[in-house]
């Protein structure tokens, strides 16, 4: 695609996935370029993306080593944060030298990427605030408490916004996060939803295999993590299995995270290698053929306040899928999945085998739930909705990159995808 002189040119900058292993960046990245943007990203290398710099799809993509994650301790995350910073900075020189940048995308966690944001500002980069987590929330979540560590979080978040001329949430709870902590002009905040995108993820045929031949199939997509509510559904799963009688029942665990030694060995100190599969971490065809094999999604994700007010990837996928789903009764999942879902009562794993059960007991509610929620997501939750929002945020922003340098930003091509 020919560039025009003043082609709008965007650095993302993302601390804690690789591009394009992250979902949400990647959308944004390859939506932005389809419609007439230079677009670059910083990113660290991990899960078999590991060439330093490459082009995919148009999107120029650097990375730098990854630090090992912490889970825990002040100094752990230091480390992984000034690690993450320096190269920020690095490559960051790098981007300007080669391609240049009038806008920096920051993706959090951490809220830190504000200090990059302060470097370039006075050249007139403009900063755009991707709000990922309630990074807050997201420490007590992990920790259970708050104190002086929840209180720099905050500091940190409120810092950020203020260095922020627009942002984007994605979710109207983020956004009255932004308007409300942040103290961010509704004008410039715009909900950009994560969702899939409904060309690539199509129902169809599975896997049979994944079923281990058992009659019902359950799925679990996302991290396997401290916050992810694993401990909940396993112990859903003996509940079902041992107290209710559904012992024809499989269930595949699809993801990476931090604590799948912990979740394998829950699984076998409940009894359950028979009945729980660790696929790792699945991609493209290999994904679709596992999550269109199941007949119930699972979103054990418990109730706190951060998951509360997050909307979960999964959820989405399942409801793309035409895949009924069991979760918790949760503010912004019951606002993506409205009727489609079946709600548990808040953290109570009893509950969850109950749903489950229920849905097992009963086809024709499964077949409508998942109609439902593929009807939802065509109708205004696929990522066609969320684009246009996107590239709307992103006009607003360029508004003020046009005052700053007192030249007009380049018309925009319409994205293909919106």
């Amino acid at each position: 695609m020919a560039k025009t002189e003043q082609a709008r040119r965007v650095l993302i900058v993302v601390e804690n996935l690789p591009v394009p292993l992250d979902r949400r960046v990647w959308l944004e990245a390859t939506t932005l370029q389809a419609a007439g943007y230079e677009v670059s990203v910083i990113c660290p290398m991990g899960r078999g993306w590991n060439e330093p710099y490459e082009v995919i799809d148009g999107v120029h993509i650097y990375r730098h080593p990854a630090p090992p994650e912490a889970h825990a301790g002040a100094v752990a995350y230091a480390r992984e944060y000034l690690h993450a910073m320096r190269h920020w900075f690095r490559l960051a020189r790098v981007v300007k030298r080669e391609r240049g940048f009038d806008v920096i995308h920051g993706c959090n966690p951490p809220d830190l990427i504000f200090l990059l944001a302060l470097r370039y500002r006075l050249s007139g980069v403009r900063y755009m605030f991707d709000h990922h987590d309630v990074c807050p929330e997201l420490f007590e979540a992990k920790f259970g408490k708050r104190g002086l560590l929840y209180k720099i979080m905050l500091l940190w978040e409120r810092i950020t916004f203020a260095c922020a001329d627009v942002s984007i949430a994605t979710n109207e709870s983020f956004r009255a996060i932004a308007m409300r902590r942040g103290k961010m002009k509704p004008e410039n905040v715009f909900v950009v939803r994560s969702a899939p995108r409904i060309e690539k993820f199509q129902p169809g045929p599975g896997d049979t295999a994944a079923r281990k031949g058992a009659k019902t199939m359950l799925g679990y997509v996302g991290v396997i993590g401290q916050q992810e509510g694993m401990d909940l559904l396993l112990e859903a799963m003996h509940h079902l299995i041992h107290d209710l009688g559904h012992d024809d029942v499989h269930l595949a665990i699809v993801g990476f995270g931090p604590h799948v030694d912990v979740v394998k060995a829950d699984v076998a100190a409940k009894g359950l290698e028979a009945h729980v599969t660790f696929t790792g971490a699945l991609y493209d065809e290999d994904l679709l053929k596992v999550l269109n094999e199941i007949d119930i999604g699972v979103a054990p994700d418990p109730k706190n306040p951060m998951n509360d007010i997050s909307t979960m990837n999964k959820v989405m996928e399942y409801m793309t899928l035409e895949k009924p789903l069991v979760q918790f009764d949760l503010t912004e999942g019951r606002a993506s999945a409205g009727d489609a879902s079946l709600y548990a009562k808040s953290n109570d794993a009893q509950d969850f085998a109950r749903c489950l059960a229920r849905l097992i007991e009963n086809p024709e509610l499964r077949a409508e739930l998942g109609a439902r929620g593929r009807a939802r997501v065509l109708e205004s939750l696929s990522w066609d909705a969320s684009a246009p929002k996107l590239l709307a945020a992103y006009d607003r922003i360029f508004s003020m990159v046009g005052q700053d340098t007192a030249s007009e930003p380049a018309p925009r091509k319409e994205a293909e995808s919106s």
